[in-house]
């Protein structure tokens, strides 16, 4: 090795030290930075117990299916005409409807309100009567006031009873998980109109 070598290699090993004694530095002198997380979620921190709540609820749905309009104020609108004409289904492909539901005690449209299911459905089934359905169940009334539950899913509206996934919550309802099974109580077929049972099953934090 030269002395033109030997000096360059010199210089590189003080270099490198140097790059290691400012990295060595920079380290021990950089902020600790601790991570917390900026939700506190006080159903851990008072250890209290989830518990599975059942309640059910009636969906009065004072508008058709269709397009025929039921009255001088109805709750559910066509927003969306099927663009396939002489459909065989009673609500063509592609149809969409958005909906103001009364949500109420008893299957009586006067009866106690609870709250309003407010979503859209359209018809998603090509060779059947199936809708994609999503809604909020927003409570107006006691202990759930003010909360609310995301109901999201596929309704095949011939079934006698039909499942939902919930897929989000708020309210004293937070965190919760759970699915409401669908039937249908009744259905006029002059009007269109129909009355179906939601049963919730909800597990949250109490």
């Amino acid at each position: 090795m030269t002395i033109t070598q030997q000096g360059l290699a010199q210089d590189g090993l003080k270099s490198g030290a140097k790059a290691r004694a400012l990295l060595a530095l920079l380290i021990g002198s950089a902020p600790r930075v601790e991570t917390q997380s900026l939700l506190k979620i006080p159903q851990m921190e008072k250890n209290e117990k989830e518990i599975l709540r059942h309640f059910h609820v009636e969906n009065i749905v004072s508008k058709n299916w269709h397009n025929i309009v039921s009255g001088k104020n109805p709750s559910s609108i066509e927003v969306i005409r099927s663009p396939i004409k002489n459909s065989s289904l009673f609500l063509g492909f592609g149809l969409v409807h958005m909906f103001g539901n009364r949500l109420t005690i008893s299957g009586d449209i006067n009866s106690r309100l609870l709250g309003r299911a407010q979503g859209f459905y359209s018809q998603t089934g090509q060779d059947e009567m199936a809708l994609l359905m999503a809604q909020n169940f927003a409570f107006l009334e006691g202990k759930y006031n003010g909360s609310t539950i995301t109901v999201l899913g596929r309704n095949p509206i011939l079934n006698a009873i039909r499942e939902l996934p919930i897929v989000g919550v708020s309210g004293i309802f937070r965190f919760a998980r759970g699915y409401v099974q669908l039937r249908t109580h009744n259905f006029d077929l002059n009007t269109l109109d129909a009355t179906v049972e939601y049963k919730v099953y909800v597990l949250h934090y109490d």
